[in-house]
């Protein structure tokens, strides 16, 4: 089998190759998995993620991300560019995947079917890492597939995949079915195939909410090819459930890593390390 980090897409010419390369190492820390810290919540969920019982009250503040970041053995820290251009001069030893789009939760699927669309473009990325020297080793970007606006969504995602590439940067896919259409947004085979669309768009990772059954989640994996899937930690449940979860989809369905925001961020500082710590062991 040819081992993806060498395998560079096509769609990265020869003069980006070490930077794509460099990044992929940088991001998975050399050992072909992924640790993506999610911390773009702070639009998709405004407020309630980070202030409500239960959560540390240092939890409210954005800078506690980039402080975990900085502090933990995450692989990248993806959030939106406006958090990083605020908070990145202090934690610059942070490698940041910036998420292209984003959208509130204050339109329910029940009233309109979702749609997010792009707030920077690829080179408005790229510009900015010149400028500020951070580290930023790729870009996300969301798409809710079976919506009725998934077209366009689909479209942007083709574009910034491409784009990404053209200057060595990675692209992360986090592929949700979601809309009036999506019967079950659990429903393995649909989940599956948003993998697979992942791949044609020729993502690096695709992040999904991934089957319960975890054999179910090895069609995921086989499902996306050469695009590497990446679980959703989703809401916050105890540490050992939590791990003994991670290590399963890792071990059994050979997923290539996981992303997660609340599991993380809703922890005061020394647990939410400690937590990484764990995670890290798992996937290193």
């Amino acid at each position: 089998m040819v081992d993806h980090a060498k395998n560079i897409p096509l769609t990265v010419p020869s003069d980006k190759q070490n930077i794509y390369l460099k990044n992929y190492e940088r991001a998975t820390r050399g050992k072909k998995r992924l640790f993506l810290f999610a911390g773009d919540q702070k639009i998709e969920h405004l407020h309630k993620d980070f202030y409500c019982p239960g959560v540390p009250e240092e939890c409210a503040s954005p800078e506690h991300m980039f402080e975990i970041a900085s502090k933990s053995p995450i692989g990248v820290f993806a959030t939106q560019l406006g958090l990083i251009a605020q908070y990145g001069a202090d934690y610059n030893q942070v490698s940041y995947v910036v998420k292209l789009n984003s959208k509130t939760d204050l339109v329910p699927t029940e009233q309109k079917d979702p749609i997010s669309l792009a707030l920077h473009s690829v080179a408005d990325i790229v510009q900015f890492a010149r400028q500020t020297k951070l580290s930023v080793v790729g870009v996300g970007y969301t798409v809710y597939l079976g919506s009725e606006d998934e077209f366009r969504m689909l479209t942007e995602a083709a574009q910034v995949v491409h784009q990404a590439h053209q200057h060595g940067l990675l692209a992360i896919l986090w592929m949700y079915p979601r809309g009036a259409a999506v019967g079950d947004e659990k429903d393995s085979m649909v989940i599956a195939g948003s993998a697979g669309v992942a791949a044609c768009l020729g993502a690096d990772f695709v992040k999904v909410n991934p089957p319960e059954r975890v054999d179910a989640l090895k069609q995921v994996v086989a499902a996306a090819g050469r695009t590497k899937v990446i679980c959703s930690g989703g809401k916050r449940q105890d540490e050992s459930t939590f791990l003994r979860q991670l290590e399963e989809q890792v071990v059994v369905a050979h997923v290539a890593g996981c992303a997660v925001g609340r599991n993380i961020h809703q922890r005061e500082l020394s647990q939410a390390v400690s937590f990484c710590e764990k995670i890290a062991k798992i996937l290193f």
